[in-house]
């Protein structure tokens, strides 16, 4: 009432205002946020967007099912801005070679440590007899739908494990048995929703992984329900036992009624998932950029990170038979020694690892707390050390990289930070 009676008074507050533009960041550009709808979806479409988005940013309580182990209590917790994850919520998996082949030790918790507990339950560790420990870094999640709707014929034309070509990249599909799967696949091809075609038909009893860093999961449903299962200790229609807990060797209980995550919120955070844009390029056009680009191809790099890739059928329709920049063939890849932990899951190699998609890379820092921890357990401070450590296929392209000069060099990392 007093600052419609009083013009000094109305005057006295756009002064101070005004004095406190300066102090107020201005938004993001948008080429530099990964958060958003992918362009043309329907306004009923959107909907379900914003509900699956404000359900990935939902902060669970006990009360409400999670842990009682558990790594995060929000999805968004480990993917800031849908980037990808800093080091304090890296997750930790185990295992151990038994007569030949790898044991996740489920008897024992395993494959992964949850490193938080509710109170009157204790956090897990790594147990005595494991072999293998790998630490990996949450990705970030954008433009994921894109990369589920690439067929799976495409990823097996792409694979090469016998090198046939003789151009030392030797890609392979993971392929996974149902005893590898937390869900059963029955229950999982068997849920549809209005997004088309489900990848995960199975291919002479196996099953196409594409997502995790070891190719582990077959689509955005699996790799949700796994994600608040393992990550956040909470169960669903597909996944309906509560974490083992190895301390009482039997399975935790809490006194939430499972499922404690219904099946609406599962499908509204797949589509979420499905339809976050693909990360915004930056300078794509500069002539550094364009240079370092021709180099990365020259050196070999886009054999394994692919820049083109093609989307299969969708009944999403910016997802449907489009063509996207992912630098990734999603295939299985020996690394070397350098980056072998002595950790694996499905076929692959303690060594293998399958192509991290690189569109988007040029942000991580800014979901990671401005610094980049780039590979997949984070240890890379930046693109240089990154580089350092690829082995095994990438050494031809590593050993390329180190032989250019100052300015090439420059120009090739200058590429990455436009992705």
């Amino acid at each position: 009432m007093g600052l419609l009676a009083s013009p000094v008074t109305r005057l006295g507050v756009v002064l101070a205002l005004a004095a406190c533009e300066p102090l107020l960041p201005s938004a993001p550009d948008d080429a530099e946020v990964l958060d958003g709808p992918i362009e043309g979806l329907t306004s009923a479409q959107l909907a379900v967007f914003g509900e699956g988005d404000a359900e990935f940013n939902r902060t669970f309580a006990a009360s409400e099912g999670a842990g009682p182990m558990f790594v995060a209590s929000a999805c968004g917790s480990c993917h800031v801005g849908d980037g990808k994850g800093h080091p304090v919520f890296n997750l930790t998996r185990f295992g151990r070679m038994v007569d030949g082949a790898f044991d996740p030790m489920r008897a024992l918790g395993g494959p992964q440590v949850q490193n938080r507990a509710v109170q009157q339950y204790v956090a897990e560790v790594v147990p005595n007899g494991a072999s293998g420990v790998a630490v990996f870094a949450a990705p970030a999640v954008t433009g994921l739908g894109l990369l589920e709707a690439v067929d799976d014929t495409t990823l097996l034309n792409l694979a090469d494990p016998d090198d046939l070509d003789a151009d030392g990249i030797s890609g392979r599909v993971q392929l996974l048995d149902e005893e590898d799967l937390i869900v059963e696949v029955t229950s999982l091809n068997a849920v549809a929703d209005e997004s088309g075609p489900t990848r995960g038909v199975p291919i002479a009893g196996k099953y196409i992984g594409r997502f995790g860093k070891k190719g582990v999961t077959v689509n955005l449903l699996h790799q949700t329900v796994t994600a608040y299962h393992q990550d956040m200790g909470l169960t669903s229609d597909l996944v309906i036992e509560d974490l083992f807990n190895r301390q009482v060797g039997t399975f935790a209980s809490d006194d939430v009624a499972d499922p404690e995550v219904g099946s609406s919120t599962v499908s509204a955070v797949v589509f979420y998932l499905k339809t976050l844009r693909p990360p915004p390029r930056r300078n794509a056009d500069a002539p550094d950029v364009l240079a370092g680009e021709a180099l990365f191809g020259t050196l070999g790099c886009a054999a394994c990170h692919r820049p083109v890739l093609r989307t299969g059928a969708s009944a999403i329709g910016p997802l449907h038979q489009v063509e996207l920049h992912p630098y990734t063939d999603l295939l299985l890849h020996d690394m070397g020694a350098e980056l072998d932990d002595g950790y694996t899951e499905g076929i692959a190699l303690t060594s293998e690892w399958r192509t991290a998609p690189l569109w988007g890379v040029g942000l991580a820092g800014s979901s990671q707390g401005g610094r980049m921890h780039l590979l997949h357990d984070g240890r890379a401070a930046g693109f240089r050390e990154a580089i350092d450590l690829h082995g095994g296929e990438a050494s031809a392209s590593r050993a390329g990289f180190r032989a250019l000069g100052p300015g090439e060099q420059a120009q090739l990392l200058r590429f990455l930070e436009s992705l």
